[in-house]
């Protein structure tokens, strides 16, 4: 990696690498999504991140929530976070878990209070954080400090062939350099599990794989449903892809080569060690899956497509790769690489790696993809049943 680019980013004080300097206000709950939207709106630089959850949750589903709400917190893309919940005793458990991280976190609610005072307030701390954040340097760092996430979305026939193989190359490159990589889409391994399988480092990764996706088969299987027009999705079908193995097969090219060396459950914590290939069980969904993927700790997402996705994340910038010519001449503003001179056979894979690589670096550097500058923040979380 000696020709490798000067690369910078944001050092945060428990040696996480971010690439971005985001000061969020954090919704616990669905009903104080009104409050930090007003705080973002009195405090320019702040970004607040409204969801739909939060509220009579319970058991594995109300952990996930958890879980999503102080990873995205706790996301090296994100400075300083103002937390703003109903009540004081969920929103205590959000900051305290931001600030094991040592970055800047305060929590106020609603309860006692009411909207008005609590946005005033909210609002004074969000002013020094934002003051606070524009002085962070960025400082140089490693590739293997800086953590990536895959996944793949409208697909189609391209996608197989040119911008998943494309984001291989990336994933070989990353790992190569020392540095974690997370796939999932879990319902999209079907008919080619078994390839990730094999590439599981130990019996034990490969156990925890293998329970993991059959136990996601057993609940689709389950609920007596017919995936088709899901699973492919219609998109899909129209792009040429017809069964869910052969979509399988597209997902599954843009891992790479290298080893899974670990398995996560969804929105868990990437740990330090070991570094490499990680898989998570996600939602194939694309917000859903990648705000999971950032709650993890990855700071920047390739996103291969085909047909056209426009998908984007307020904290994780997403880079979109296609390969297909007609998606890069109608929607050229949501493309952020294109290689469907791939396809045409006007350079080789390695060559088509080496584009989207220097467009990481760009991004890793600050420069804004696509979703980014069309303000594409999609922040979707997973729920696993009904609220009580």
């Amino acid at each position: 990696m000696a020709d490798q680019p000067r690369l910078t980013g944001f050092r945060r004080p428990d040696g996480s690498v971010g690439i971005r300097n985001h000061v969020v206000i954090l919704p616990v709950d669905d009903i104080s999504n009104a409050a930090a939207e007003a705080v973002a709106k009195v405090i320019p630089g702040t970004l607040a991140l409204p969801h739909g959850f939060g509220r009579l949750q319970f058991g594995e589903d109300l952990e996930l929530t958890f879980r999503t709400l102080i990873g995205t917190g706790r996301n090296a893309n994100v400075a300083a976070v103002v937390v703003i919940g109903i009540e004081p005793n969920w929103t205590n458990r959000v900051v305290e878990g931001i600030a094991s991280t040592g970055k800047p976190v305060a929590g106020l609610w609603i309860e006692g209070t009411g909207d008005l005072q609590t946005i005033a307030d909210a609002a004074r701390i969000a002013q020094r954080f934002v003051q606070d954040a524009t002085e962070a340097v960025r400082e140089p760092v490693d590739r293997g400090e800086i953590i990536l996430s895959i996944k793949c979305g409208e697909s189609d026939t391209t996608t197989g062939l040119g911008s998943c193989p494309t984001v291989s190359q990336a994933v070989d490159r990353w790992v190569a350099a020392g540095g974690s990589v997370i796939f999932g889409e879990t319902s999209e391994l079907t008919g080619g599990e078994h390839l990730i399988a094999d590439r599981c480092i130990d019996d034990a990764c490969r156990a925890a794989f293998q329970a993991t996706y059959d136990e996601c088969i057993r609940v689709i299987e389950a609920t007596g449903a017919n995936l088709l027009g899901s699973q492919p999705t219609q998109g899909n079908i129209a792009g040429g892809l017809t069964t869910i193995e052969e979509k399988a097969l597209g997902n599954i090219a843009k891992t790479g080569s290298v080893g899974v060396v670990g398995v996560l459950a969804p929105a868990q914590l990437l740990p330090a060690e070991p570094r490499g290939l990680w898989f998570m069980d996600t939602s194939s969904a694309a917000a859903e899956c990648v705000t999971l993927m950032a709650a993890a700790g990855a700071v920047v997402h390739l996103f291969p497509t085909g047909q056209g996705n426009v998908i984007g994340n307020p904290i994780e910038p997403v880079i979109k790769v296609t390969a297909n010519p007609k998606t890069v001449a109608t929607m050229s503003e949501h493309v952020d690489v294109d290689v469907s001179g791939l396809l045409r056979f006007e350079y080789d894979l390695p060559s088509a790696g080496d584009r989207l690589m220097a467009i990481i670096d760009r991004t890793i550097n600050g420069r804004w993809t696509a979703a980014e500058a069309l303000g594409h923040r999609e922040y979707t979380f997973t729920k696993l049943y009904i609220s009580a």
